[in-house]
């Protein structure tokens, strides 16, 4: 059966699924994308409109805008989108500008107009699930919000939790050594406290579970990201989890992989920190060494239970956009490509496939639209590349999803990553040496890669082939600092990739081909035209799209 004759067979079986509870297993295969709703799309579908993110003002972004720009988000090989928080947030200005972000909750049974109606949210995750893509919604369960300093709280205001008992006494979190400090005392300041819940206690921990499992429920929600999860006691994650019924991945924010780790007996999931520690440190910087980053990709694979369903980024809301560390294309280009190829499930901000350059909190959390959703921009045309082959090695072979990467080459500069087997693997190279490296070539030897001899490799982001030797081993061209992604061309075929296969096949030999990302922006528009279909499978099976 050809490859697009099944996505057409299974996509109503995998759509009716979407919109049931959605497992870790069924979340394994999904590549995120974060938005910020009030920064992504507006309803209007302005692109000019301002946004000062020093002001803190809502800018005008909604559920509404974010159906209109699916399209751009698809397009990218992207299968979930992960929204900030829905609640009723603080409605008043406060020092530091409204609540547009969503993480000050007061009312957890009140959606924020801001964003649009109930209505709406449900638009959002049927138009989602009708592309075969699922929603992340943000929660916070760990505090409320209040406009002002600890003394003047009214608790009455919040919604259920409306009684002072159900709060700890105020302390501030401020010895993060101290594991009840962190989780009994409360987050922010004098301007903008964070009543800290009482989450051990019964009838809070009841509230939350009831209310969870109804949000879930009412909007089809898909899967969870969880705020603050270290700052609420390990005993009540289980349960939240558990009522929630779908896939929830925590935010612990910690680059200890035994601290970080530790979370998942109780959850699903937690996002990746303690890769995102060292793979910052090794690609901001052509003086950054692979070594740390190397020791953290086996700390994680030998201390969290299942590595294959962390969440991975190099960019958040919380931290510091990676353009804003280096303004090197290159470097811009490794850190995407070893998000998307790396072990577990692949996270990108809105914003860093434009190279946004905002450094901390508000600065990173810029208006995607005044990108223009450029479609054209090497970024957004690598991010489609990578996504697409990840989407076909897992298509092809689910097995590909559990295999954890490992390195098959390094230097002071360069890693090889390999992940996946027999004939199906994916061969990454990422680099530090940036834009402004010489042309060298790299030798990876048939042991490491595990390609038999006179096997033919493309690099999908130049369409350039390659073959393995006699001797097996496999010479990697490297230029100007940018990735090389290899995958076998028989395992290509009929999948989109560099049209292998197609009437538009576009496979030059190493030697002739241009700036590996440097061809992306005319092969974006190719791309498009060779395959227009998502990728399906059945419920064990991975799930996809392909531009």
């Amino acid at each position: 059966m050809k490859f697009d004759t099944l996505v057409q067979a299974t996509v109503a079986g995998v759509v009716a699924s979407a919109v049931n509870a959605a497992t870790a297993d069924q979340w394994r295969s999904r590549s995120i994308y974060q938005v910020l709703t009030d920064r992504f799309a507006r309803p209007d579908s302005s692109t000019t409109a301002s946004c000062d993110t020093s002001l803190g003002q809502y800018c005008g972004g909604t559920w509404q805008g974010i159906i209109k720009q699916l399209d751009y988000i698809q397009n990218m090989g992207f299968t979930a989108i992960w929204i900030s928080p829905v609640t009723y947030n603080i409605p008043d200005k406060t020092p530091y500008g409204y609540a547009w972000h969503g993480y000050w909750q007061q009312d957890l049974y009140k959606l924020n107009d801001h964003f649009g109606t109930a209505d709406d949210l449900k638009a959002l995750s049927k138009a989602l699930h009708d592309r075969n893509m699922y929603l992340m919604v943000d929660v916070v369960v760990n505090h409320n919000g209040w406009n002002g300093a600890s003394t003047t709280v009214d608790y009455s205001k919040f919604h259920p939790f409306n009684n002072a008992k159900y709060f700890h006494s105020f302390c501030p979190v401020d010895n993060y050594s101290n594991q009840t400090n962190v989780e009994d005392c409360w987050l922010g300041d004098s301007k903008v406290e964070l009543p800290d819940l009482k989450t051990e206690d019964s009838a809070v921990a009841d509230g939350y579970n009831t209310w969870i499992k109804q949000l879930v429920s009412n909007y089809s929600i898909d899967g969870l990201r969880i705020d603050t999860v270290k700052h609420v006691e390990m005993s009540f994650w289980k349960p939240f989890n558990s009522a929630a019924g779908v896939f929830c991945t925590g935010e612990v924010f910690s680059g200890d992989p035994s601290f970080t780790c530790n979370y998942q007996n109780s959850l699903d999931s937690v996002l990746n920190y303690p890769i995102y520690y060292q793979i910052i440190p090794f690609l901001n910087s052509t003086n950054g060494s692979p070594t740390a980053l190397l020791n953290a990709l086996k700390s994680v694979n030998s201390s969290c239970r299942d590595s294959s369903v962390l969440g991975t980024f190099t960019e958040n809301h919380d931290v510091p956009r990676f353009a804003s560390m280096t303004s090197d294309l290159s470097l811009a280009q490794n850190a995407l490509a070893f998000t998307i190829l790396s072990d577990g499930i692949p996270i990108v901000y809105a914003g860093q496939e434009q190279h946004y350059s905002g450094g901390g909190d508000p600065a990173n959390r810029e208006a995607t639209w005044l990108s223009k959703y450029n479609r054209q921009s090497d970024l957004y045309n690598l991010v489609a590349a990578v996504n697409q082959v990840r989407n076909v090695a897992a298509f092809i072979d689910p097995k590909y999803l559990t295999y954890n990467i490992y390195p098959i080459y390094s230097d002071a500069h360069t890693i090889a990553l390999r992940k996946g087997f027999d004939g199906k693997q994916v061969i990454s190279i990422i680099t530090n040496l940036g834009s402004s490296a010489p042309s060298t070539t790299l030798t990876l030897s048939g042991t490491s890669h595990g390609l038999p001899s006179g096997t033919v490799v493309v690099d999908i982001l130049s369409c350039a082939q390659v073959t393995v030797s006699s001797d097996g081993s496999l010479a990697v061209p490297m230029q100007a600092g940018v990735p090389r992604v290899y995958f076998p061309v028989a395992a290509a075929v009929g999948h989109g990739i560099c049209g292998i296969g197609t009437s538009e096949t576009a496979a030059p030999s190493a030697t002739n081909s241009k700036k590996s990302v440097g061809g992306l922006q005319r092969r974006g528009d190719r791309r498009r035209k060779v395959v227009k279909a998502g990728l399906a499978a059945a419920a064990a099976g991975a799930v996809g799209a392909v531009v």
